[in-house]
């Protein structure tokens, strides 16, 4: 069932949105429209004290009377109200702003948190570039309606204060004074017709023309090498030309609903103006009555646009609110567990981790294809699992389950006899750390990268650990060679490190939480195979971690302790790599195939 999703009538979803911002920012959005309906009050006050004036001040005067003490003290009236005037808007301004700023704080928060809550799977159908647009862009236009909303609600009291103040003049007046304000609500509805799709259509051409952007950047060094700048060129300038178009649709009609909006105040003048003389002409109404009811009709047509501003923020923020909410209310998030430690009274560290029980079943979503089906498998403690198998088997799918960056649709994934659902992030992440075979590589310091801690965390390995993990990772020697060593920035995702230097560097990340379960999902794809042998070799001898690990090379898999064949998400055979080549086909043909692969490279080598 939908949470943050608005529900109803684009009348009702516009109203629910108004109260939900109002609500959560309640205590700053009281004073800004209690600022705002002081202005509101101010304002007609000022108007009263015009007709006063006129009628005592200007009027005499005009006739030659002039009352000097009765000046000045009419001028330090609209001094005084010109100021208190100015101070209200100032505080309404301010406290809008804060009430704004922190909505978009908590939607902001509120998206990324969800993105970290939700698996790989549903990144994985969802563009970066969308993603951006959701925490920016999309995050702006929801919250746009809300700095105008505090000033339009606190001008409503200027309009009932405004209303009652025309009646007592004339009743007349008053009539032809409010008679606008029907036709501007009439403007109001018809504009949102044509705004809301023209608003919604420009949203998603945002998303697409960042995520198109995303794109060209990240494969910045694929354009270059193949020379498909033009082609890049051309895409972006589709998507933002289409983008142009979009938002000259939405200028269009703010063009034509704006100048009508600040017509209506005009119309009602100089209809005023007009009843206004001929009552005036029957000794109905004085002539200091007529310009404080001009006056007032003229400061009405600020609530008239602040109701405008608002209107035409709406579509907008409706847009911007359901596309938040389709990250928000999106299924499958991993809900965290509870449990801190593996077991009792053992800690997360050196346990075994069991794939047992119910057999464990991934299946895609909406779908009968089952990525990983019925697979059961036993790691001992301290051990070394190659999972092996041919492309599309379903390996980095099941050793994914292991650092819970999915749930399988079935079974269980016991760490020690606890299922890992049931452990916190905090215990999970010091039992289980996975490296990927696509290394990312922070612009920043190896230290910084390889801890993922600030320097003055308490939490933070110290140096030596950091040495120790590189060391074992065998890119200590990189390191050392480096001017500041550990304190040597790297470029943009590593660009001065080779590709293998980089996968050591992630595999030195991992072990300097000295995790209890590492899994390398052909995480050494980029390594020199004897420089890869040697990494095995040493996890072996000095760390005691479990490990295991997707692999392709035929000498890193004859290290490992079990060798797992996985076929069509299958487990088709368990044993040591001398029994699977005896008694498994399939393997054996597959483990002659990455000789001969391997063999090829190295001969291009």
């Amino acid at each position: 069932m939908s949470v943050h999703a608005l529900q109803g009538s684009r009348t009702r979803r516009s109203f629910l949105l108004v109260t939900r911002g109002l609500r959560t920012e309640w205590r700053v959005y009281v004073w800004a429209i209690l600022s705002s309906a002081l202005f509101g009050g101010l304002t007609v006050a000022v108007s009263s004290i015009l007709g006063e004036v006129t009628d005592r001040l200007v009027l005499p005067a005009l006739a030659g009377t002039i009352d000097v003490g009765a000046i000045w003290l009419g001028g330090l009236a609209l001094a005084g109200l010109a100021l208190s005037l100015a101070l209200s808007v100032a505080a309404r301004r301010v406290l809008a702003g804060v009430a704004v700023a922190n909505l978009q704080a908590r939607h902001r928060r509120a998206v990324t948190g969800r993105y970290l809550e939700l698996p790989v799977s549903w990144h994985r159908s969802h563009p970066t570039g969308q993603l951006l647009s959701n925490v920016s862009s999309d995050v702006e236009a929801a919250t746009g309606v809300f700095n105008p909303l505090p000033y339009a609600l606190g001008v409503c009291v200027m309009i009932v204060i405004a209303a009652g103040a025309l009646l007592s003049i004339d009743v007349w007046l008053a009539v032809a004074a409010l008679s606008v304000l029907p036709v501007a609500v009439a403007v109001n509805v018809v504009f949102q017709r044509y705004m809301s799709p023209a608003i919604t259509h420009a949203q998603q051409l945002r998303a697409q023309v960042a995520d198109v952007a995303h794109e060209s950047f990240e494969a910045g060094l694929l354009v270059k090498a193949l020379g498909t700048q033009e082609r890049e060129e051309r895409r972006f300038a589709d998507r933002t030309e289409a983008l142009r178009a979009a938002n000259v649709r939405v200028g269009t009609v703010r063009a034509a609903f704006d100048p009508v909006i600040e017509f209506l105040p005009s119309l009602g003048t100089l209809l005023v103006l007009g009843v206004g003389t001929v009552r005036a002409a029957g000794g109905h109404v004085n002539t200091g009555d007529i310009v404080a009811a001009a006056y007032l009709l003229t400061m009405m047509a600020v609530p008239v646009r602040a109701f405008g501003w608002v209107l035409g923020e709406l579509p907008r923020g409706l847009v911007g609110h359901d596309r938040i909410s389709q990250v928000l209310d999106a299924r499958g998030a991993l809900v965290e567990g509870t449990v801190e430690r593996a077991g009792a009274d053992v800690d997360v560290r050196g346990v075994q981790v069991d794939l047992v029980d119910v057999g464990v079943t991934v299946r895609l979503p909406a779908s009968e294809a089952h990525l990983v089906r019925d697979v059961t498998l036993t790691v001992p403690a301290g051990t070394t699992v190659a999972v092996v198998g041919p492309t599309g088997a379903g390996k980095t799918t099941l050793v994914s389950l292991l650092s819970r960056l999915s749930d399988p649709t079935s079974g269980q994934v016991l760490l020690d006899g606890v299922d890992v659902r049931s452990l916190t992030p905090r215990s999970l992440t010091a039992a289980v750390a996975l490296v990927a075979q696509s290394t990312f590589i922070f612009e920043d310091t190896i230290r910084a990268n390889v801890t993922l801690m600030d320097d003055d965390d308490p939490a933070s390995p110290s140096d030596d650990e950091v040495w120790a993990a590189l060391r074992l990772a065998r890119v200590d020697d990189v390191v050392r060679a480096l001017p500041d060593g550990l304190g040597s920035p790297l470029g943009e995702r590593g660009a001065n490190l080779s590709g293998g230097q980089r996968q050591r560097v992630a595999i030195a990340r991992a072990l300097v939480r000295r995790p209890a379960l590492l899994v390398l999902d052909d995480a050494t794809s980029a390594v020199d195979p004897q420089v890869e042998r040697s990494i095995l070799a040493g996890l072996r001898a000095s760390s005691g971690t479990t490990v295991v690990m997707v692999a392709y090379r035929m000498s890193s898999v004859a290290l490992a302790d079990t060798v797992v064949h996985l076929d069509a998400g299958r487990v088709v055979d368990v044993g040591t790599h001398d029994e699977l080549l005896v008694r498994d086909p399939g393997y054996r043909d597959l483990a002659l195939a990455y000789q001969r692969e391997a063999a090829r490279r190295q001969d291009e080598e």
